[in-house]
């Protein structure tokens, strides 16, 4: 989960006569006698409320019956955009995630209720994020009739930053994996061992066992051929031998005994490193997208370094936006600045569209026609704008593209691969393949 790129509006701010496009849309201050609706909070909070207190299984119920699209073959991203959609939009699917939201969540709901004021809330919230119980206090904190913007934002911040913990836990579950790995081989050898140890000593006990029955027969034989043996004698040997087939019964159980728990514990060891292997995989795959962006940023960097020791004028090696127009929509203060005077030094435009934060969103559909190219980091730009400018693209014919992140070095990877993709296709770059739904 990412900080959406807003600052939430404090309730002595709100302009209540400005215009009706800067405001949010279908938002009501909840009265303090019930509990705020899902359709009634800001709609920047839609996306952490659902990612957070519904799960995927549960969407892919729900969704279709308001999208008409098969949930089953939708992945999991596209359930989730098309949930925040119905959330923003109001109506039955509105409803319909706030009847689930408040049936999975009644308990947490009376146990929240309680709450006489705000500080009370903020106690409550902060007991649920000691014993790990997040998603019915999320939901029972955004909805309580005293939960005032500061409480929602420290929510929100909380939340925020438990998802960074996530994120460096994972990291220090790769290097663990290593470790379990060479523990589970050292474990299945120790399990090969100790059953070809187990097979041998039940040899042995059944050689054992046969020949003392013999020698129990011969004793037998021989108490019956020579009745002056005193039979004190021949308890005596029958009891010592009864004695070392206890012993070897008592061997054999012992060692079958670890052989179960140590394949126990590798069955475990192995569940483990699967789930790390698993995890090891997604960190690789984002690891080598940022290398790409890196790589394009250091190439950028080294070209420009060239190029002024050799004109002793100093020129950006940005290709692939000379004489274009570019509308960036989104992303932070600093790093757009950035980008506007990279794109000017080589030959091209910026336009900057923060998504509505300080520039007007109705602004944002008349920047748009005229362009050559659209760019939004998807970490750094909310869900109404990035639809808005899909469908703007769309009718206008304009390519839009979106990046990872917020960063110079996610912009630049991006003009790299456009320009190696239009150098490979004589010059054409590729139609649009997304989704005006889901992205």
């Amino acid at each position: 989960m990412h900080t959406p790129p807003f600052r939430l509006a404090q309730p002595s701010r709100i302009n209540l006569s400005g215009d009706a496009c800067c405001a949010p849309a279908r938002v009501s201050p909840p009265s303090t006698s019930r509990r705020a609706r899902l359709t009634e909070l800001d709609g920047h909070l839609h996306c952490s409320i659902i990612g957070t207190c519904l799960s995927t299984h549960e969407l892919r119920k729900l969704v279709p019956k308001f999208t008409g699209f098969d949930g089953r073959d939708a992945g999991d991203l596209e359930i989730h955009h098309a949930a925040v959609e119905l959330a923003i939009e109001g109506g039955a699917g509105a409803k319909a995630l706030n009847k689930l939201l408040d049936e999975h969540y009644a308990t947490a709901i009376r146990r929240f209720s309680k709450a006489a004021d705000d500080v009370e809330l903020l106690k409550l919230w902060d007991e649920a994020l000691k014993s790990g119980e997040i998603p019915p206090a999320y939901w029972a904190v955004m909805t309580h009739p005293y939960a005032t913007m500061p409480v929602r934002q420290k929510a929100f911040g909380e939340l925020h930053m438990l998802s960074h913990l996530v994120g460096a836990a994972n990291r220090a579950d790769i290097r663990r994996l290593v470790a379990l790995e060479e523990e589970n081989a050292a474990l299945r050898a120790k399990v090969e061992r100790q059953q070809s140890r187990l097979q041998e000593i039940s040899l042995q006990r059944d050689q054992t066992v046969a020949a003392l029955n013999e020698q129990i027969a011969q004793l037998i034989a021989q108490a019956s051929r020579h009745p002056t043996i005193a039979a004190d004698d021949t308890e005596a040997e029958t009891q010592r031998l009864r004695d070392r087939l206890a012993e070897a019964d008592r061997r054999v159980a012992l060692h079958t005994s670890r052989r179960e728990a140590a394949e126990q514990r590798a069955l475990l060891q192995q569940d483990a490193a699967l789930a790390l292997h698993r995890s090891r995989e997604q960190t690789l795959t984002l690891l080598k997208l940022v290398q790409s962006e890196c790589d394009a940023l250091e190439r950028a960097t080294l070209h420009e370094a060239d190029a002024a020791n050799a004109n002793g004028t100093r020129r950006a090696s940005l290709g692939g936006v000379q004489d274009k127009r570019i509308v960036y929509v989104g992303g932070r203060p600093g790093s757009n600045a950035a980008l506007r005077r990279l794109v000017a030094a080589a030959g091209g435009e910026l336009l900057v569209h923060d998504g509505g934060v300080e520039d007007r969103k109705g602004l944002l559909a008349a920047t748009l026609p005229g362009a050559d190219l659209v760019v939004f980091p998807v970490d750094c730009v909310d869900h109404d704008s990035m639809n808005t400018l899909k469908r703007v693209c769309e009718r206008h014919q304009i390519d839009y593209h979106p990046v990872r992140t917020a960063s110079v070095a996610s912009f630049v990877e991006l003009m790299s691969r456009l320009q190696a993709e239009a150098a490979v296709q004589g010059g054409h770059p590729p139609a649009s393949a997304f989704c005006l739904r889901h992205g």
